[in-house]
C-alpha cells in the first residue's frame, strides 16, 4: 500500500487517479511515501524516513525546500505546462486593461448616480470617454522573455492579435523550441528586445542569474512609454528600479500576479492577487499531471518533470526493481553492482544518470533481493536511499 498525504485542497479530478486498493491518501495519513501539494509550505519536519518524493500542483516550487530535501535523496516534482493556458489568457487580459482605459472607466460609471436620469447619464459618458481612450494591440511589440509553455502560448495568441513578437531565452531547450511559432524573432539578448518592445511579458523562474534581472540598468532600455507584465515572481523584478521608472514616465504600466507592498497605491500599476493558475481547469490539469508522476514514480522508479532529479524512464524487464539515490562521486556503480554480483545476483536491465550533486539508478534484477543485501548497498559510503519498486 502507497501512502500519500496531501497538503491544501487537492482537485477530486487528480486524487482519483490514485487506486483506492493501492494507495492510501489523505491529509493525516502517516508514514507517507509521498507527498502532494499545491502552496501549502513544506518544512524539514516533513522529511519522513519513508518519504521518497513531493509532487507540486503548480509550476513554481518556491515553497518546497527543494536543496534541504534533495540532500535527504526525495525527489521533487513540478507540473510545467499544466497551467499555462490559464496564465496566458490572464497574460492577455492584463495587455488590454494596460492598453485600454477600462479600469478607470469601469470605475468612474459605478461612482454615477443611480438616480440620473438614462438621458443625461448617455451625456455624461459621451463627454467622459475621451478620459479613457486607450490604444489597440494590434500593430504593437510585444518581447516575451521566457519562452517556455506560458511564454510559447503568450507569443502564439500576440501574433493572433496582430501584433509584432520578439523572443529571448538563453535556456531554450529543444522541446520548448519547436513550440515556439516561428513568427517569433528571436533576440541575443534581454536589452536588445526591451528596446525595441512596446510590451514586455516575463516569463522566468527565479534563479541565481534572474533575480532582480529587472534592475536599475535595464529598465532605462525601456522605450519611454512602455508596459511591464510580470507574471513569473517578484523577485525578478527590482521594486526601487521598477518605482523610478514608473515615476519617471519611462514605464507607463507595471502589470502583475505578485505585488509587493512597495507598488500598493500606485497609480501605474495594474496589480492582481496571484490568482494565474486560479481556474477549475487548471487547478485540475496541475492535479492530474501531479498525481501522475507520482504514480510513475512510485510503481515504476521513473522520473519525469523534477526540479531536483535527471529525468528516467526505463522499461519493466523483470519483476522486481531497484531504486537507488546516490551523491554523484565516482565508483559507486561498480560497487553497487559489485554487491549484486557476490550474491549472484542477476542484473537484466539498468539505467545511470546523474544532475548535479545526485545521481538516481534504476536495477532490473532477476529473481529476488534480500534484506541483507539491501542493507548492504544503503552502507556503502555516498549512497542515500535505497527501496525496491
Amino acid at each position: 500500500m502507497y501512502k500519500v498525504q496531501t497538503f491544501n485542497q487537492i482537485s477530486d479530478k487528480g486524487l482519483s487517479r490514485f487506486p483506492h486498493q493501492t494507495y492510501q491518501v489523505g491529509a493525516d495519513v502517516g508514514t507517507p511515501d509521498a507527498l502532494l501539494v499545491r502552496s501549502h509550505v513544506l518544512t524539514a519536519e516533513q522529511l519522513h524516513p519513508t518519504l521518497k518524493a513531493v509532487a507540486r500542483a503548480g509550476a513554481g516550487t518556491n515553497n518546497i525546500p527543494v536543496e534541504e530535501y534533495t540532500k535527504a535523496g526525495v525527489v521533487v516534482f513540478n507540473s510545467p505546462g499544466a497551467n499555462a493556458n490559464a496564465v496566458k489568457e490572464l497574460v492577455l487580459c492584463g495587455m488590454l486593461l494596460a492598453a485600454r482605459g477600462v479600469l478607470p472607466g469601469i470605475q468612474w460609471i459605478n461612482q454615477q448616480s443611480p438616480s440620473t436620469p438614462y438621458a443625461d447619464l448617455n451625456q455624461l459618458m459621451e463627454h467622459h470617454k475621451k478620459n479613457f481612450k486607450g490604444g489597440e494591440l494590434a500593430g504593437k511589440t510585444i518581447g516575451v522573455v521566457g519562452l517556455g509553455a506560458i511564454g510559447a502560448l503568450v507569443a502564439d495568441i500576440a501574433i493572433q492579435l496582430g501584433m509584432k513578437v520578439l523572443g529571448y531565452d538563453p535556456a531554450l531547450s529543444v522541446d520548448a523550441a519547436w513550440r515556439v511559432a516561428n513568427q517569433v524573432e528571436k533576440q541575443e539578448n534581454i536589452t536588445s528586445l526591451i528596446s525595441r518592445s512596446d510590451y514586455v511579458s516575463l516569463h522566468l523562474p527565479v534563479l541565481e542569474n534572474t533575480r532582480n534581472l529587472i534592475d536599475r540598468k535595464v529598465i532605462n532600455y525601456f522605450k519611454t512609454g512602455a508596459v511591464l507584465l510580470n507574471y513569473s515572481r517578484d523577485a525578478i523584478v527590482d521594486d526601487n528600479a521598477l518605482l523610478d521608472g514608473l515615476n519617471s514616465g519611462r514605464l507607463s504600466c507595471y502589470v502583475t500576479d505578485f505585488p509587493t507592498p512597495a507598488l500598493l497605491g500606485h497609480p501605474k500599476t495594474i496589480l492582481m492577487p496571484h490568482i494565474g493558475a486560479s481556474t477549475d481547469e487548471a487547478e485540475d490539469n496541475c492535479a492530474v499531471m501531479a498525481v501522475d508522476q507520482l504514480r510513475e514514480f512510485l510503481e515504476h522508479g521513473n522520473i519525469r518533470n523534477s526540479v531536483n532529479f535527471p529525468n528516467l524512464q526505463l522499461e519493466r524487464s523483470s519483476g522486481k526493481r531497484l531504486a537507488i539515490v546516490n551523491q554523484n562521486v565516482p565508483g559507486m556503480l561498480g560497487q553497487i553492482l559489485s554487491i549484486l554480483a557476490d550474491r549472484d545476483i542477476n542484473v537484466m536491465d539498468m539505467l545511470n544518470k546523474s544532475r548535479g550533486d545526485i545521481a538516481y539508478n534504476l536495477i532490473d534484477i532477476e529473481g529476488g533481493i534480500s534484506d541483507d543485501a539491501l542493507a548492504d548497498i544503503r552502507a556503502i559510503n555516498h549512497v542515500i536511499k535505497v527501496w525496491t519498486v
